[in-house]
């Protein structure tokens, strides 16, 4: 690869924010000890709030975006990766601390890097991304607190968005009902196609709800937050669980204590980046048996780098639907 390369960078001078494609160089690059020739990254809410500035990602500049990436070591001065090795990155800083994968090049610490999981390729390791994985994450924590197949309905929130729709394919895989919740009538065919029982629409959980509602939900995966999950929470059946990974309706929670005195509803709060080192390694080996590599496919486009700034644009505005993954050579 030639010594100059493409990367999507963002500045902050003044208050005032930008980014742009931009040309870098290997002396550009942070001084890691693993060089990574990038072949893909992913497209996540998180990177449309990096790109656009519209959320306080970025936590130093100037900054390369993409909080996900895969590719080949072209060099290590690091003994667990050698040359010519496929690796991965998910999460781990990049993007918001660490220069990340919207790069056609990029030197990363090796505490970060993952070799590729075998089951998977380069591209669907980026279709999968933080949002799958965050998803596994989600479907973990409720099989900890008890959840069975055949206990009842299981519900996701933000369906058609990249966590949501991993979500219902993995849960409907595991033999869950999955109820499916969407506020894009377009998608409703698409999330049969994955799974999905039954689809609902947003409005029906989106709106003022009541300290106890109907008991109906036996586990949630939740990447809405707000309004959303405050119903979801007073919806949610005796002893049942409900993971919470995401705030695209809001960060504000407008619910109280009954759920929780009173049905004994566990509200899990799941943080990918935090997770021990044992359950990442649990996550990625459950995800090559229980995530169906026929709908992982279904549900993903590639785009190129190039398109970013656009492509950040429509995933705030909730018009992605499924994963992107970004070729960062195009």
């Amino acid at each position: 690869m030639p010594d100059a390369f493409n990367a999507y960078m963002v500045n902050e001078v003044d208050g005032q924010y930008s980014g742009s494609l931009t040309k870098l160089r290997l002396a550009d690059l942070p001084h890691e000890k693993v060089l990574i020739d990038v072949s893909f990254s992913s497209l996540n809410y998180k990177d449309g709030l990096a790109v656009t500035g519209k959320g306080r990602i970025v936590r130093k500049f100037p900054m390369v975006c993409g909080i996900d990436l895969a590719g080949t070591v072209a060099a290590s001065a690091d003994g667990r990766f050698k040359a010519g090795d496929k690796v991965v990155v998910i999460g781990s800083g990049l993007s918001e601390t660490s220069w990340g994968g919207y790069s056609q090049r990029m030197r990363v610490n090796p505490d970060a890097i993952i070799k590729l999981p075998a089951a998977f390729t380069e591209k669907q390791v980026m279709a999968i991304g933080t949002a799958g994985y965050t998803a596994m994450l989600c479907v973990m924590a409720l099989e900890h607190e008890g959840l069975q197949s055949g206990q009842g309905e299981v519900l996701v929130t933000g369906a058609a968005g990249g966590v949501g729709s991993a979500a219902v394919a993995i849960l409907a895989k595991l033999g869950y009902r999955v109820v499916a919740s969407t506020g894009r009538t377009e998608t409703h065919d698409y999330l049969k196609f994955l799974g999905a029982a039954e689809v609902m629409a947003r409005s029906e959980l989106d709106r003022a709800g009541k300290p106890l509602d109907k008991a109906r939900w036996a586990g949630a995966v939740d990447s809405v937050g707000g309004r959303t999950l405050a119903t979801v929470l007073s919806q949610t059946r005796d002893d049942g669980a409900v993971a919470a990974c995401g705030l695209a309706g809001g960060s504000d929670l407008p619910t109280t204590v009954m759920p929780f005195i009173l049905r004994g509803v566990k509200l899990l709060g799941i943080n990918y980046f935090a997770a021990p080192q044992a359950r990442r390694d649990g996550a990625w080996k459950r995800l090559a048996t229980d995530f169906d590599r026929t709908k992982l496919d279904a549900m993903t486009v590639v785009e190129p780098l190039s398109d970013i700034r656009a492509l950040a644009e429509k995933i705030l505005r909730g018009q992605v639907r499924g994963r992107v993954v970004i070729d960062v050579n195009s």
